[in-house]
């Protein structure tokens, strides 16, 4: 019986597999080492994963997940082992390493997250063989939902788009300019507060200037992270993350823009990880 994780900044997706079968699926909050305690996270899947997990018991688990890197791994590994009695495999692996094996499986390719944060990577079919540090919403992050939010946010209060998408922004989201600054840089995650902006873009799609923010923010995410990999229009670009999934008619409009293959593109990594961790 095996248990996967996929977590993200916002939430964590589990899926219980026995022999091959899926068998139930739980959500519980974002899980990011980077930025949490071990106790945090313990005290999550305490309160919120074995709950929903019981009366099952997996031998096997793997959790990919953001900041998941090799010194932050051992956070989420004694989180989970203080609550799970796991007798075969239990590997934490970043979100990266998901996406990778999710889209691509053993063919060597260009896998892509757009979700709240961005990344990408040169997968050989087998490990990551390169990758370009996506840098957090501050200095990176390009065409990620905390981006495209803080881009929205930040032209609706320099005027850069029209007095009516201004008024009904701020209409939507209930906002102040004040409430704005607060969230931004006075209270924690404000990655995930950007990112909850962003689902005005979707709405307001047909809005002058809207188009053109997508397409120029996954632009400059091909052009600062995927055109860093050698020979990087010899393999396809596979996409997962919601921002990808909501935008693909923008996304394939940049792709094409910028003379590259598409490949693939999923709201979730789940699905791909099932059928290789099962096959």
């Amino acid at each position: 019986m095996i248990l996967l994780a996929d977590s993200g900044s916002t939430k964590t997706d589990w899926s219980l597999v026995d022999n091959k079968q899926l068998i139930r699926q739980i959500q519980t909050k974002g899980t990011n080492p980077f930025f949490q305690k071990e106790e945090d996270i313990s005290r999550e899947i305490e309160d919120t994963l074995l709950p929903q997990l019981t009366p099952y018991e997996p031998d096997s688990l793997y959790f990919y997940g953001a900041g998941c890197t090799i010194d932050k791994a051992t956070i989420v590994k004694k989180a989970i082992g203080k609550h799970l009695n796991i007798t075969k495999t239990l590997e934490v692996s970043t979100d990266m390493l998901a996406a990778a094996r999710s889209m691509c499986g053993h063919q060597p390719g260009i896998a892509c997250i757009l979700g709240t944060g961005s990344n990408s990577c040169l997968y050989n079919g087998k490990d990551i063989i390169k990758n370009v540090s996506p840098l957090g919403f501050i200095l990176g992050d390009e065409g990620s939902g905390a981006v495209l939010g803080k881009t929205l946010v930040g032209d609706i209060l320099k005027h850069q788009l029209s007095e009516d998408l201004e008024q009904k922004f701020m209409s939507f989201f209930n906002l102040s300019c004040a409430d704005i600054i607060e969230k931004v840089y006075r209270q924690p995650f404000p990655n995930r507060f950007l990112a909850s902006l962003s689902i005005f873009l979707e709405k307001n799609i047909d809005a002058p200037g809207i188009h053109e923010l997508l397409v120029n923010n996954f632009k400059a995410f091909l052009k600062r992270n995927v055109m860093q990999y050698e020979d990087y229009n010899k393999y396809p670009i596979h996409f997962v993350g919601s921002i990808a999934f909501f935008y693909h008619n923008e996304l394939k409009i940049a792709i094409e823009e910028m003379g590259m293959k598409l490949g693939s593109i999923a709201r979730s990594p789940m699905e791909g990880l099932i059928k290789y961790h099962t096959t």
